[in-house]
């Protein structure tokens, strides 16, 4: 038997958006501020996907098997050089802590990310890699310049994927429902997503997390999973709205959140609990990506049983009282 909290969202919505209004003001701030912090100058941190770099690879030479290596200990090695290396001890030289490590192959494989090097800088992060984490095969060494202009063409396809999803998804609720749904579906989603992107702009700026190519694979999954959620209170409500059509709008719309809240919390369970595995066990990679979900999901949540209800009773044409 399912249970129907008695919520009272119309007498509460003031709250509500003090809530949203709140989290979304401190979201644009700190993008305002990564726009004009000198050593960021965007909204976000963008990563070296975004921004352009220099890749290496490099195979290690194992007898049988690799040892397991640790991204992080490869990491403090690297940024050790500017305090190390004279191609490393001018102002200008490349932020070292930016480095990305990925460890492919069950160890074998070894990829450094990495800001814009100079060949003597290479050589020299090349050089200390082996030193520490060698033998290393030679032959297979790779150094490569990512320009800037593929990661300007990524972030590009990454900003037109997310305005065809949005206009997907306006297309579709407004076939479904109506204008009205459709704009609110979409107003809560935009909530979301400047959440989860101010969280990472003040994560960015104070602790240099940078946002990659599956950052915006996240906010994808986002919009998908908040506009799902959305949909299905939005259903609720108009079927209440045709069933006890005798009650005024704002207990219709409670009652329909009360309907679904429960399911609405269990599904946003299940899906933190596989993210929040990801978080502590899925490496370096992934920790970001699933941090970021993490976000999208409980902020998609809220939109979704509270902020865009509670907006939706004050758009109807019918009586409230």
């Amino acid at each position: 038997m399912k249970a129907n909290f008695n919520v009272q969202l119309y007498k509460n919505r003031k709250n509500v958006w003090l809530v949203s209004f709140s989290l979304c003001l401190i979201s644009i701030i700190g993008m305002l501020i990564c726009l004009k912090s000198t050593s960021i100058k965007a909204p976000l941190n963008l990563g070296l996907d975004y921004t352009g770099g220099t890749q290496i690879t490099l195979e290690r030479s194992c007898i049988d098997q690799c040892i397991t290596l640790n991204t992080s200990d490869i990491s403090n090695n690297i940024i050790a050089l500017k305090n190390q290396d004279k191609n490393f001890s001018s102002n200008t030289s490349p932020n070292l802590t930016r480095s990305q490590i990925q460890l492919l192959d069950n160890s074998n494989l070894i990829s450094i990310r990495l800001p814009f090097l100079s060949a003597d800088q290479s050589e020299s992060v090349v050089a200390e890699v082996d030193k520490s984490f060698g033998p290393f095969n030679n032959e297979n060494t790779s150094v490569e310049i990512i320009g800037p202009s593929l990661g300007k063409q990524l972030l590009k396809s990454s900003i037109i994927s997310l305005l065809f999803a949005f206009f997907g998804i306006a297309l579709y609720i407004n076939f479904r429902y109506d204008r009205r749904y459709s704009f609110l579906a979409l107003f809560a989603l935009l909530h979301d997503i400047i959440i989860v992107c101010g969280a990472f702009a003040w994560l960015g700026y104070f602790f240099n997390v940078e946002v990659d190519s599956l950052f915006a694979v996240s906010l994808l999954t986002i919009a998908g999973y908040s506009v799902n959620n959305t949909v299905v209170v939005f259903d609720r409500i108009r079927e209440k709205s045709l069933i006890e059509n005798q009650l005024s709008f704002k207990y219709q719309i409670d009652k329909a959140v009360g309907a679904t809240l429960t399911r609405t919390l269990y599904t946003s369970l299940t899906t933190l609990l596989p993210l929040i595995c990801i978080l502590i066990w899925g490496g370096s990679t992934l920790y970001w990506f699933a941090f970021a979900l993490i976000i999208g999901v409980v902020t998609g949540s809220w939109s979704s049983i509270a902020l865009a209800p509670s907006l939706l009773s004050i758009t109807s044409t019918k009586k409230l009282d």
